[in-house]
């Protein structure tokens, strides 16, 4: 049996969180996790800008690294969503005064992160098929393959690291994913550097590049290209796993956790992530099988039926079409790295929000819960706003950081279409950040109360009637607006769930929701843990 002074460590620690301000208990929390999904964010920005830059210049590689990415996470977004919940599971113990429950859900995590990998083996199969049907050109397709089938090859250190995540999360520990993070995040890069490049070597903006290239020259690499970059992901994401998963078992946190013990595969823990996380893993699969749609379909649509309009001679209109299709594909994604540096970060405090409102829930104070969400809110929105100022006023010198000047020097015309496209797409997108903050925010609230089921239906209606529907209606009728069409739906679409999930909120149905009566660590606390009206009665704010 433990010892009284290792079983009551964890609930010192939250009485400590507990007798701060609500502003410091939040930064506290939430900084870590916002350090992280913006390395995530910096690291992508990274990649592609790395592979914009490989040579001869052509704008395909970046449109084949993010219709392969996009692929990748839409195969495991069902599994991301759902695995969401383990925060609030382990949230809820935590504030409920047992922690060590808890750590079977982190284990579930791994099991679910291994059997998924395994699904997705005909998946990866299937991928030239899949993108040859969207018709997209030859060249695109071979390489937006060979990325996504790398990136599936690594896919269980991608489930298992976010999965292991959310347990650290909800313990409120986001300290050790965030360095686990900037050192896979600073591997990748170097790895990215060294293997898209080769023994050419990188660009001269990279950090020792001269030291990359020798070492590849040492090793006789070849430039790998697009291949290079899903490799140096994948590396990227064993390590990222591998950090977390060593403090997981380590002695310390099995004395105050009991993580060795809770390895075994829990049917019962199965089930209470299907039951709470089904609607969330539906929710975000169907959201990233809309946004895959929009950005692998119908931007290049938009782009060719722009293009189609133009009165070019049948010989000229065939190639005029697939440098459009191309074009608006490219733009669509340099964007979307903008937009990953707003709203990752948002994502972040989302994570926190779940946390925070998952222990209060779980200490029976939803009063508290809601002015730690209201809070949330306010920072994401302050701080999503001033990226969208920066994306109006910016908007052409951003989208140009990923326009090499070789494709200036060698195809200026192709360069000035990217950056048209991309600049009108910015503005577009700056209309609908703040909408974005509440809709982030408020949902990571409610999913740490255990409100799942109503976002995610809401949020399945709204994306296809928004991003599908109307999307295609601008293209079937404003075909003139080419690729800006399809993107007036998406953001129609994050104005109106951003209105629809406050809504819920203020409805306040949430605040009655009981998730650990019906789960597998359901009960009352156990004789180590007391009860945490007697732990923290001291302690515990109140009206703050």
């Amino acid at each position: 049996m433990s010892s009284p002074r290792e079983t009551t460590e964890p609930l010192r620690a939250l009485k400590r969180l507990q007798q701060r301000s609500p502003l410091m208990e939040m930064v506290i929390i939430a900084a870590p996790s916002i350090v992280t999904m913006t390395s995530y964010t910096v690291m992508q920005f990274i990649d592609g800008k790395m592979v914009s830059e490989i040579t001869p210049a052509d704008s395909v590689y970046v449109a084949a690294q993010g219709n392969g990415g996009m692929a990748v996470w839409l195969a495991l977004s069902l599994a991301l969503g759902a695995m969401g919940v383990i925060n609030t599971f382990v949230s809820q113990n935590l504030g409920q005064g047992t922690p060590e429950r808890g750590s079977a859900y982190g284990w579930t995590a791994l099991w679910m992160s291994l059997i998924w990998a395994i699904v997705l083996i005909p998946f990866g199969l299937y991928l030239p098929t899949l993108f040859a049907n969207m018709g997209h050109p030859e060249r695109l397709v071979e390489l937006e393959t060979q990325y996504a089938q790398i990136n599936l090859v690594g896919a269980f250190f991608v489930l298992g690291s976010r999965g292991i995540a959310h347990f650290f999360y909800g313990l409120h520990k986001p300290s050790v994913i965030m360095i686990s993070a900037l050192i896979a995040n600073v591997m990748n890069i170097i790895l990215n550097a060294l293997l898209i490049y080769g023994d050419q070597g990188p660009p001269s903006w990279v950090p020792f590049g001269t030291h990359i290239q020798s070492l590849a020259v040492m090793l006789d690499l070849q430039p790998m290209g697009v291949a290079g970059a899903a490799i140096g992901t994948v590396c990227g994401a064993a390590i990222e796993l591998l950090i977390p998963f060593v403090v997981f078992l380590s002695p310390w946190m099995n004395r105050t956790y009991k993580t060795r013990s809770a390895w075994r595969p829990s049917l019962a823990h199965f089930r209470d992530i299907f039951r709470l996380g089904w609607p969330a893993g539906v929710m975000f699969a169907n959201e990233m099988l809309c946004w895959a749609y929009l950005m692998a379909v119908m931007l290049p649509m938009g782009g060719a039926a722009k293009a189609k309009l133009a009165d070019l001679p049948p010989e000229q209109l065939d190639a005029a079409v697939d440098q459009a299709m191309t074009t608006a594909n490219t733009a669509g994604w340099i964007a979307l790295r903008y937009m990953h540096l707003s709203f990752m970060p948002a994502v972040g405090m989302s994570i926190a929000v779940t946390a925070i409102v998952g222990k209060y829930m779980g200490m029976g104070r939803p009063d508290l819960a809601e002015k730690r969400a209201w809070l949330g809110m306010r920072l994401t929105v302050a701080y999503m706003g001033i990226c969208a100022l920066i994306f109006v006023i910016f908007r052409e010198q951003l989208v140009d950081v990923f326009v090499s000047d070789q494709l200036h020097e060698t195809n200026p015309e192709a360069a000035q279409a990217l950056l048209r496209v991309g600049a009108s797409v910015m503005i577009a997108a700056a209309i609908f950040q703040v909408f974005d903050a509440i809709a982030i925010t408020i949902s990571g609230a409610l999913r740490g109360a255990g409100d799942t089921v109503w976002p995610g239906v809401v949020t399945v209606i709204v994306s296809w009637a928004c991003i599908i529907g109307i999307g295609h209606l601008a293209l079937v009728f404003a075909p003139q607006l080419g690729s800006l069409g399809p993107w007036i739906g998406a953001s129609t679409y994050i104005i109106l769930l951003g209105v629809l999930f406050l809504i819920r909120f203020m409805a306040g149905r949430w605040k009655t929701i009981d998730v650990l009566g019906a789960s597998a660590t359901g009960g009352p606390p156990n004789e180590e843990f007391p009860a945490p009206t007697e732990a923290l009665a001291s302690g515990l704010p109140g009206e703050v």
